[in-house]
C-alpha cells in the first residue's frame, strides 16, 4: 500500500496538459528549427506545423491549438500573416496568436496587432524571449518584442520612425512618405508591397500620386528629392 493513500482515497492530482503549439512559416528550415525549439522546451507540444493561410486554418481546426506561431509573409503570392491571423481568429477566437517575423516597420506591428494578435516578435529574438512569449500570449498577456516595443512608444509619442519626420515633403499623404521613404532607400516596387502589405498595383499607384504631386519626371528624381528633404537615410 501506497503511504500517502489513506482511506478517504485521495484524488492524485491532475498533471497540466502541455500548451499546444500550431508553427505557420512558410520557409520550412526555419519552421523546423521553432519547432525543434518550441517541442524541446517543458509544458510546450507542437502539434502541427503549416506553411499557408489555407493549411494553418486546417491546423487550427483540427488540433485546436492554444498558441499559433506566425510569420507575415507566407509566400509572394500567398494571403499575409495578418490576413491569416484575421481568419484564423475568426475559426478559433480563443487561440492566441504570436507573430515572429522578419518584419520590423509600423504598419506591420500595427495591422498585426489590429488583426488579433497578442505578441510580435522579430526573428532574431533569442530562444529564451520566445519561451517567454509563447506562455505569456497563451496567459492572455500582449508582449512585444525590444525593438518592437520601443517603435510602438516611438510611434504613440509622435516620434513615426520613417526617415525625414512628418513634416517633410507635406504635400505628400503619411502612406506616400512611407512608399517614398522606401524607394529612396533603394527597395524595388516587391519589396515595398511585401513590407507595407499593400498590393504591388496599390503601391504603383502611390508611386504615380508621388511623382504627380512632387513634380518629378522620374523615379530617380523623386528619389533626389526624398534624399534633399531626409527621407531614405539608414
Amino acid at each position: 500500500m501506497r503511504a500517502d493513500t489513506d482511506a478517504g482515497g485521495d484524488v492524485p492530482e491532475r498533471t497540466a496538459e502541455p500548451l499546444r503549439i500550431v508553427v505557420v512559416d512558410d520557409h520550412p528550415v526555419f519552421r523546423m528549427g521553432m519547432t525543434a525549439l518550441l517541442g524541446s522546451l517543458p509544458g510546450l507540444s507542437v502539434v502541427a506545423e503549416a506553411e499557408s493561410m489555407e493549411t494553418a486554418l486546417t491546423a487550427a481546426r483540427v488540433r485546436q491549438p492554444d498558441v499559433v506561431v506566425m510569420d507575415l509573409h507566407l509566400g509572394d503570392h500567398a494571403p499575409s500573416g495578418v490576413v491569416a491571423t484575421r481568419e484564423l481568429l475568426r475559426v478559433r477566437p480563443d487561440t492566441a496568436v504570436l507573430v515572429v517575423t522578419m518584419l520590423d516597420d509600423d504598419d506591420s506591428v500595427f495591422a498585426a496587432m489590429r488583426a488579433g494578435a497578442r505578441g510580435y516578435l522579430l526573428k532574431g529574438a533569442s530562444p529564451t524571449e520566445v519561451e517567454r512569449a509563447v506562455r505569456a500570449v497563451a496567459n492572455g498577456e500582449v508582449i512585444l518584442g525590444p525593438a518592437v516595443a520601443s517603435r510602438a512608444v516611438a510611434h504613440l509619442t509622435g516620434g513615426r520612425s520613417t526617415g525625414g519626420g512628418p513634416n517633410a515633403l507635406p504635400e505628400l499623404t503619411t502612406r506616400e512618405r512611407e512608399v517614398l521613404d522606401l524607394v529612396a532607400r533603394g527597395l524595388d516596387n516587391l519589396a515595398i508591397s511585401r513590407r507595407l502589405m499593400l498590393s504591388p498595383k496599390t503601391v504603383r499607384n502611390h508611386l504615380s500620386n508621388i511623382l504627380a504631386k512632387l513634380q518629378a519626371a522620374s523615379r530617380a528624381e523623386a528619389i533626389v528629392r526624398a534624399r534633399q528633404a531626409g527621407l531614405g537615410a539608414d
